[in-house]
């Protein structure tokens, strides 16, 4: 075992990268669209609930289970897990998906980050000038199909410029674009949301005034407050937006000491992710999209293609309508964000790689950081040249949501049952600089775990449709031209091949697990503290 010496640099530094992993661009992307299709202001409620008993205990738990298992040397979750229930084989190949994950989000959300430099580039160069919405909608769909081949060039360079940073370190790299990256994505936030805003009907070729946008996310409707689906869309959403069940937050818990506080880390960035996605990520999209297109504009923009629709392919549209210089600076402004959203987010995503390479196979940091880069570089391809074919999709499902929920559902599990409350309890409160309510002990036993195991089973049959295509079958079904037919089922083969290659990764994870596991044991390395 590499008994390599990381650290972080400063608390704020910490925090920062800890907000950074959480806000991504879901925040921005996926939050209003869930609004818009929850009733807007009947979603807030049981977002907010839904982030007090299943967000926030989720983030106690893997800041306390990354500070103990870095205490005895362990970076990544497999053996963060199995620290924590030394006898019980089992524990260290759930931890599996706390490598997987990273390494298979990343694959696509590298290559998602890296739209936001291609925009930005775009706005600068007035690409957008002239065209009118459709254009726009239809720039979108060129783009991701090798128009000039500049989404590969500017996909190669973001990821180049992850492994960069990563290279770096925690305090050399991940806390330095922290530091630079979270206060600009809130203060290009806030410039966009006071325009938003403060949009008048008839300024700017706006019909409405951007307040109707707030008012419509704001203003509960509480005849559809106790609609099961918009419960389950919120419980959903906080559970992605704060990156739990990735084994991101586990990793860079395992930095601090035994005693740093981890309880008013963890609510400081969690509450920080609160309000860029609350307060700034419905404060862009929503008013300044109902200030053109109305309520009912706006549900229809978002039911025609989701967050992707609002804001790459109807935002540098409507961008146009406030003249040519605040134009390119809104578009600069919108996709930086995105962009500083999505690369803290994705540096995160590494650093559990990193940790199991060095801890396990004696990777220097460079070398490890490269081979991260690498890894996703190959996994990542099949997204870059079939996106059309749905690849992309897969991998967003099956890494990206299912995967989040197995893991987050068994740690849940693991501490509060297997490695005992009275012993989490202590790790959570140890060196704690606030006082944690006692109600969230019984939460995270009981609570949490309930909310979570429902959540997966609740998902079950969405999860067979997916695996029996249910969807692209009925398309074929209600096709009637052959070469859509075709091309269908040219999608099902793609489809069914990423999965397979999720499978083979996910396996040769576990591989390397047990390979690390038994290089321990012949080389006496379990220790006492791991028992």
């Amino acid at each position: 075992m590499s008994n390599h010496s990381e650290s972080w640099g400063s608390r704020v530094g910490l925090v920062l990268a800890m907000a950074g992993n959480a806000v991504g661009l879901g925040n921005f992307l996926r939050f209003p669209v869930q609004a818009v299709q929850n009733g807007g202001g009947a979603f807030i409620i049981p977002y907010l609930v839904c982030f007090l008993l299943m967000g926030l205990p989720l983030l106690f738990v893997e800041w306390s289970m990354g500070r103990f298992g870095g205490s005895k040397g362990h970076h990544s979750t497999p053996f963060i897990l199995d620290s924590m229930a030394p006898k019980q084989f089992l524990w260290k190949y759930i931890g599996v998906f706390g490598i997987f994950t990273n390494i298979a989000v990343a694959a696509y959300y590298c290559y998602l980050e890296s739209w936001t430099l291609g925009y930005i580039w775009h706005s600068i160069s007035g690409t957008f000038t002239g065209m009118d919405r459709g254009q726009v909608a239809g720039f979108f769909s060129d783009y991701t199909s090798f128009d000039g081949y500049q989404n590969v060039v500017f996909w190669v360079f973001c990821l180049a410029l992850n492994t960069y940073v990563l290279s770096r370190g925690l305090s050399g790299g991940v806390e330095k674009v922290a530091k630079v990256g979270m206060p600009l994505l809130i203060l290009f936030g806030v410039i966009l949301a006071i325009k938003g805003v403060t949009l008048k009907s008839g300024v700017d070729g706006a019909v409405y005034d951007g307040m109707e946008g707030l008012n419509f996310l704001w203003t509960p409707d509480f005849s559809t407050i106790w609609t099961p689906k918009v419960w389950l869309a919120a419980a959903g959403q906080v559970f992605f937006t704060l990156s739990v069940g990735m084994g991101s937050i586990q990793c860079y818990a395992s930095y601090l000491r035994k005693r740093d506080d981890i309880a008013l880390n963890a609510m400081s960035a969690g509450w920080m992710n609160e309000f860029v996605e609350v307060v700034l990520g419905a404060a862009v999209v929503i008013p300044i999209t109902v200030g053109y297109f109305g309520i009912d504009g706006m549900k229809a923009l978002v039911a025609e293609a989701g967050g992707l629709g609002l804001g790459f392919r109807t935002l540098p549209y409507l961008f146009q309508q406030w003249g040519p210089i605040l134009a390119i600076v809104a578009g600069v402004l919108w996709f930086g964000l995105l962009f500083f959203a999505g690369v803290t987010s994705s540096l995160a995503m590494g650093t559990p790689v990193m940790g199991f390479l060095r801890d396990e196979f004696g990777f220097k940091r460079t070398s490890a950081a490269w081979s991260f880069g690498a890894i996703v570089f190959i996994l990542g391809l099949p997204t870059v040249l079939f996106f059309k074919y749905g690849v992309f999709d897969e991998y967003d499902y099956w890494a990206g949501t299912v995967s989040l929920v197995v893991f987050a559902m068994f740690e849940i599990i693991l501490f509060a049952w297997v490695f005992g409350m009275d012993k989490g309890w202590k790790e959570i409160t140890r060196g704690a600089d606030i006082n944690v309510p006692l109600v969230f002990r019984f939460i995270i036993k009981f609570v949490t775990p309930a909310i979570l195991i429902g959540v997966f089973f609740g998902s079950l049959p969405g999860i067979w449709d997916a695996i029996v295509n249910k969807a692209i079958h009925t398309e074929i079904a209600a096709a009637t031209d052959g070469a859509v037919i075709a091309e269908l089922k040219r999608k099902i083969f793609f489809v069914n091949i990423s999965r397979l290659l999720l499978v083979a990764v996910w396996g040769f994870i576990a591989f390397l697990v047990y390979k690390a596991y038994k290089n321990r044991t012949r080389d006496g390395r379990f220790t006492t503290n791991d028992v």
